[in-house]
This record gives C-alpha cells, sequence and structure tokens, in this order.
C-alpha cells in the first residue's frame, strides 16, 4: 500500500507533531481538530518550529513554505475519506478515542489504515471499536516530536503483518527509528518510565529527599537529562495519573498504586508547567 495523504486528528502539541514530520517527509497532511482556532493554533507552532529551523540554517526559506503548503486544514472528520492513513492525537481518554474510530471506521475507505498515537491505552480494545481491527495499530511517538527519534508501533491483536510493514516503512520515511511492541498497557516506554516517576513522588511523599535533591540524584547519579519530578511537570501531572491508572487497572498490582500526593496535587489544578504549578512554580 502507497501512503500519499496522512489526517491527524488532535491540533495539540503531539498532533502538530507528528503533522509537522509527515509534512517535512513530502507527504500531503490534514491536520484536524474540533474548532479552527485549534487547528490554527497547531499551525502556528509548526511554522515557528520551522522558522527556527531556517535560522539555523538547516533548511531554506522555500523548504519551509513547500512544507507548510503540504498542510491542510480541517474540522470535518469527513475529511478521511481522501487519507491513506488517520493518525489519531487526541486527548488519552479510551471513550474519546473509541468514539473517534468507530467513526473513522464508517467514513474512511476500507484500506485506510487507523492508527493511534496512545501512549498506554490498549490498541486491540480501540481496535473492537471498529470492523476493520486488522488495519489499526499503535504509533507512540514521543515528545516533542520534531526531535525525538523513537516510535513505538503497537500491534494489536488482529493488526495485519503487511499494514505493521507499511507503518514500519512509513516510520522511517519520517526519519524516525520504528521499535515493534505488543499491547500490554503501558508499552515498553511508559511501562517502565512512569513507575520510576511515581517512585520518585513517593521519595518526595515520604520526606527521603527534597524535590531538587530527588532530580539532582537521578541527573547526576544516573546522567538524566532532567529529574524525574521535573519531567514529571513537563509531561503534565494528570497525564502521568491516568497512565498510572491504566497500569494499575491493566496488570492489578499495586506496585503501579499511583502515589497519593501525585493525586492531590492533580485535584489541586496542580498540573505541572501547562497550569503554571506543579512540584515547581513556573509563573
Amino acid at each position: 500500500m502507497n501512503i500519499k495523504t496522512v489526517m491527524v486528528i488532535g491540533a495539540g502539541q503531539m498532533g502538530s507533531g507528528i503533522a509537522q514530520v509527515c509534512a517535512q517527509a513530502g507527504y500531503k497532511v490534514i491536520l484536524n481538530d474540533l474548532k479552527d482556532e485549534f487547528v490554527e493554533k497547531g499551525l502556528v507552532v509548526i511554522s515557528k518550529n520551522l522558522s527556527r529551523q531556517v535560522q539555523k540554517e538547516r533548511m531554506t526559506e522555500d523548504d519551509k513554505n513547500n512544507i507548510l503548503a503540504n498542510l491542510v486544514k480541517s474540522t470535518n472528520l469527513e475529511d478521511a475519506k481522501t487519507a491513506d492513513i488517520v493518525i489519531e492525537a487526541a486527548v488519552e481518554n479510551m471513550e474519546i478515542k473509541t468514539k473517534i474510530f468507530a467513526d473513522l471506521d464508517k467514513i474512511a475507505p476500507a484500506n485506510t489504515i487507523l492508527a493511534s498515537n496512545t501512549s498506554s491505552l490498549p490498541i486491540t480494545e480501540i481496535a473492537a471499536a471498529t470492523k476493520r481491527p486488522e488495519k489499526v495499530i499503535g504509533m507512540h511517538f514521543m515528545n516533542p516530536v520534531p526531535v525525538m527519534k523513537l516510535v513505538e508501533i503497537i500491534r494489536g491483536l488482529a493488526t495485519a503483518d503487511e499494514v505493521y510493514q507499511v507503518i514500519e516503512d512509513m516510520t522511517k520515511s519520517l526519519n524516525k527509528v520504528p521499535v515493534e511492541v505488543n499491547d500490554f498497557p503501558g508499552f515498553v516506554s511508559n511501562r517502565i518510565l512512569m513507575p520510576m516517576i511515581n517512585e520518585a513522588i513517593y521519595t518526595l511523599y515520604e520526606g527521603v529527599a527534597t524535590k531538587e535533591a530527588i532530580d539532582e540524584v537521578m541527573k547526576l547519579g544516573m546522567n538524566h537529562p532532567m529529574g524525574p519530578l521535573t519531567l514529571a511537570d513537563f509531561i503534565g501531572l494528570d497525564t502521568c495519573l491516568y497512565i498510572m491508572e491504566t497500569l494499575h487497572e491493566g496488570f492489578g498490582d499495586d506496585k503501579y498504586r499511583p502515589c497519593p500526593l501525585l493525586r492531590k496535587y492533580v485535584k489541586a489544578g496542580w498540573l505541572g508547567k501547562k497550569s503554571g504549578r506543579g512540584f515547581y512554580s513556573y509563573e
């Protein structure tokens, strides 16, 4: 199957990043969201990212304009009729995702691949909302998408081998590194990362050390580029909590129990960088 047109659903941080790398690779990209202002905001972010590349002389102004010309705005799911693949990057919520996939299943041509950028939810369950589970797959990009090389490619229970191969080839065309992962809660990345962050929060909760000390230990002792509490603030504490709950429910193992301090911060609206306050203050 030859992929020429990509539809990305969700023009937020992840969706706009996915749209950018696809447009850079020469695909025609339909960037879709619920409202025109959301799509516009995503396009502004893409344009800024590309302008930065021009300033650093990594591309020319013409290159930038050609990439932007590959992007088409959309607020209508019906536009999936022209897509060879749809990559969903909506909010991390099973109800919302299954609704989108059920709708796409009715709209998109029978040969269109439906992919999800979910970071922890089961692809098999998402695929069950469609009549084409063999054409549903996970493409978990890392944040920030234009910079990070990894894409976890997750096979659902019914994902066809040929669909996997198409997605692997497409991932390589985006100048990314595909890694094959089976469908378990959190896949590989978040199954390892989130319990580490959760344990760092427990370490703070139990008064073992200050937040600064915990982050310093992981940066200087483990050579991590940023400490786990800073990273949690960047990811969003609500997202961290949601993924821990997904792991806890999916495995039924208390080692994935979210730290009470994480729950308390989320209830207080301290969601990290995006809300101005998390473990650190960003006023």
